[in-house]
């Protein structure tokens, strides 16, 4: 059972409903763990061979109305949030610089049903402030959602948030490549880095097959309606390609459409209405 159903039915069965009226949110709890998961995804860095680290202190922004319903429970809803994301670090072999802490906080400038994630690396002594620094992501409410008022958007984002604090002494440098994404491994013995741009967010690739979809299961979530669910992957090797899943409104490469391809440097993939670039370089 995945991290996901396992915190909703945990949601589900506390304290005789308490959390029924939470439920009837525009914003759904789960979305709000599947948000946070994507979160630590985007923002993973790589501090050595066994140390992957991820942020431990998340804002969650909710429009004034979402934010009305979930703030009666939100002592609650941050502890189980936080059991999540402790659960998912453990399975995808994370860590920490510090205590996890979700808050909730509300923001006018978004509509009901929508709603924003910040967070930032804190060590133990720092986290005391929950000021974090956007790395943020936006979308609209539904499982799974779908595109907000802006258009189609990408959650999360790359490296450490400023404002981190510094290094605990002996600890290796930060490297400077892009950091992983879900599923993420070490890097292929050839040296050459591997990368998608999409919207401006930048994802490696280091694993087997990179998922790009609109589910949050996807190594990459793409939140726009013309998406599929799971709609392509991308394998790296010499050459890397790029398949269709059996996506709805297929994929479309360098200006060809196509159900497999080679991809170069630079090559271009149009998936819904969003345009993924696919980079590599030595070293």
């Amino acid at each position: 059972m995945g991290v996901l159903k396992r915190f909703e039915q945990r949601l589900e069965g506390l304290v005789n409903g308490t959390f029924a009226k939470v439920f009837k949110s525009e914003v759904q709890p789960v979305e709000i763990a599947g948000a946070l998961q994507r979160e630590c995804d985007n923002n993973a860095t790589i501090w050595n061979r066994d140390r992957t680290v991820v942020p431990n202190d998340f804002i969650v922004e909710l429009s004034a109305p979402d934010h009305e319903r979930l703030s009666p429970y939100s002592g609650q809803l941050g502890d189980e949030l936080a059991g999540m994301v402790r659960e998912y670090a453990k399975q995808q072999r994370y860590t920490f610089m510090g205590t996890i802490k979700v808050h909730l906080e509300k923001a006018e400038d978004l509509d009901t049903g929508l709603y924003r994630v910040r967070s930032r690396t804190l060590a133990a002594s720092a986290s005391q402030s929950p000021q974090a620094q956007p790395g943020q992501s936006e979308r609209q409410g539904g499982w799974p959602g779908s595109g907000g008022p802006s258009g189609p958007t990408v959650g999360g984002s790359s490296g450490v948030p400023n404002g981190a604090p510094p290094m605990p002494s002996g600890a290796p440098k930060m490297p400077s490549t892009p950091p992983p994404v879900a599923g993420a491994g070490p890097l292929p013995s050839s040296q050459t880095r591997r990368w998608v741009e999409i919207n401006g967010q930048r994802h490696q690739v280091t694993s087997a097959a990179l998922v790009m979809g609109r589910s949050t299961e996807a190594d990459v979530r793409i939140n726009d309606p013309g998406v599929s669910r799971r709609h392509c992957e991308i394998r790296p090797g010499n050459p890397s390609t790029v398949q269709d899943l059996g996506s709805t409104n297929g994929i479309v490469v360098d200006g060809k459409r196509s159900t497999h391809a080679t991809l170069r440097d630079g090559s271009r993939i149009l998936v819904g209405n969003t345009t993924i670039i696919y980079r590599q370089a030595e070293g």
